[in-house]
């Protein structure tokens, strides 16, 4: 019992230390600034030991990261477990062989990308984000991974937006998903 009293307490942590900026990009937007848990030694070592106590025993064989802060917390994560680390990135920015993905966002559309070598058949993939608003970028990057042959273990990310639908949608795609923390309404 006292492990999920635990998670809960992260959990609160972690979102204690996540900053709300109003309007931003645009008028209505809630942005979740995770900076601050990166500013703080110990709020981002609570976040990185969060994410690999959670996965040290599942025989992982690589951690991805989503273009562009899913590579601070995914790096960091691959470091602490003994793992490469997989970089998937905005369209135009990998100079390798690469195939593609396009996804609708909260703004608009992109399209991201992996290198074609980035995994082997059969590897067992962590795929992590900051956070997952309308749950495209999580999806398209799935999506990537198992065109080139892998399989997500599960999906991850600091925070769910669960109103914007993201979480739901993964999910509804048998992805298993994990997210440290929520926040409701955006």
């Amino acid at each position: 019992m006292s492990s999920l009293l635990d998670s809960a307490l992260d959990s609160t942590y972690i979102r204690n230390h996540i900053r709300t900026v109003p309007d931003w990009p645009e008028p209505g937007v809630q942005f979740r600034d995770i900076t601050p848990l990166l500013q703080n030694p110990k709020t981002f070592r609570v976040l990185v030991d969060l994410f690999v106590h959670r996965y040290m025993d599942q025989q992982l064989d690589v951690v991805a990261g989503v273009d562009a802060r899913g590579f601070i917390l995914g790096a960091v994560v691959a470091y602490e477990l003994n793992l490469g680390f997989v970089p998937i990135r905005k369209k135009g920015k990998l100079p390798f062989l690469t195939v593609q993905e396009e996804y609708e966002l909260e703004y608009g559309s992109a399209t991201v990308e992996i290198h074609t070598d980035a995994c082997k058949p059969g590897d067992r993939v962590l795929l992590i984000d900051d956070l997952v608003a309308t749950g495209g970028t999580m999806i398209a990057a799935a999506k990537l991974l198992t065109r080139i042959g892998a399989t997500v273990v599960e999906a991850a990310a600091i925070v769910d937006l669960p109103e914007l639908g993201g979480s739901k949608l993964i999910r509804e795609l048998n992805i298993p998903l994990h997210t440290v923390c929520n926040f409701d309404g955006h």
